[in-house]
């Protein structure tokens, strides 16, 4: 008799344990995970202005369900962790797209690949701007359609309530990087910069809060960034990240691209306030190693520049990401 129900309790323990999540793995870490595979996607099919040669243009997002046809801003569905930076912009009644982040097959599925891109824009008599266009894949929210090419980072609503604390992240990539940074912002003249580009794989856990103002300030509890120097060919399949907690400005293999950043940072990262304005997270300062953040900001790059520069050719593969305790 004792035997047997010993036989039991084992067998209801396994069944319990096979259950539940993995140890540390919430239902939002098994959500990032699984978006993390970016398996699905769905086409926008989009024509755009006569003006500007009226063409019938294909732009992707992380989603399920047949192609999206019209000029439809597009929003994406509740539980989204990634959006790619693809877009749809009207600009004084012209339509224009952008896609630089596209499926890739890969084995039996897909990856995502990261481009850095220059787009032109052709008026006879009117309009000649060309723009150089940054294929990045961010967690949070963009903003459609874009009206104007004014403070581009306020575009987008940077990172998801998070409140663990992982020991890092794991994905699988590859690079083609290094192609020569040019500047084409479509309010000065394009420029070559003679130096070169990279790409970037960044994660940043803060800690937030809104002021009477409406102000988002910030301290900075978790870092992990990789810049990609060199070409990668072959798959990396994976590699981990680790996320270093509190003042990482002593750690030997700081750099200065990895610090706080704020109003008047060469890139800035937006939130929306609790007033419905897009505005600068002000991170104010590094938070205790032992902290619990509120937010975290994942951000795969094919570029390591401010919008509107970047090395044209650039491109990042990314697939299978992990968070990782």
């Amino acid at each position: 008799m004792k035997k047997s129900n010993h036989h039991i309790i084992t067998f209801v323990l396994l069944f319990l344990s096979a259950c539940l999540p993995l140890r540390g793995q919430s239902t939002l870490t098994q959500e990032i995970n699984e978006q993390g595979k970016f398996e699905n996607w769905i086409v926008r099919e989009i024509k755009e202005s006569g003006l500007i040669g009226g063409e019938t243009k294909y732009i992707y997002n992380f989603n399920t369900g047949d192609t999206i046809k019209g000029n439809i801003p597009y929003k994406a569905p509740e539980g989204t962790v990634f959006i790619p930076t693809n877009i749809m912009a009207n600009i004084i009644g012209i339509i224009k797209t952008s896609n630089q982040v596209f499926p890739e097959k890969r084995g039996d599925g897909y990856c995502a690949r990261l481009e850095v891109l220059e787009e032109a824009v052709k008026v006879i008599g009117m309009i000649n701007i060309k723009v150089v266009a940054q294929g990045s894949v961010i967690s949070g929210e963009l903003y459609e359609p874009i009206r104007d090419t004014k403070s581009p980072y306020s575009k987008l609503n940077y990172g998801i309530p998070f409140t663990e604390r992982p020991a890092g992240i794991k994905y699988d990539y590859k690079a083609d990087v290094g192609h020569e940074r040019i500047r084409a912002t479509a309010l000065t003249p394009r420029k070559a910069l003679g130096e070169p580009d990279y790409s970037d794989i960044v994660v940043f856990l803060q800690k937030r809060w809104e002021d009477e103002e409406g102000n988002i300030l910030a301290k900075r509890v978790g870092t992990a960034y990789k810049r990609i120097r060199e070409d990668v060919p072959e798959w990396i399949n994976g590699e981990f990240l680790p996320i270093k907690y509190g003042d990482i400005t002593s750690d030997p293999e700081y750099k200065e691209y990895m610090g706080l950043r704020g109003k008047g940072a060469e890139i800035e990262n937006f939130a929306m306030n609790s007033e419905g304005k897009s505005v600068t997270i002000n991170e104010i300062g590094w938070a205790d190693a032992d902290e619990t953040p509120t937010h975290i900001i994942l951000w795969f790059s094919a570029s390591d520049g401010k919008a509107f520069y970047g090395g044209v050719g650039n491109k990042l593969w990314i697939d299978n990401v992990e968070i990782v305790y």
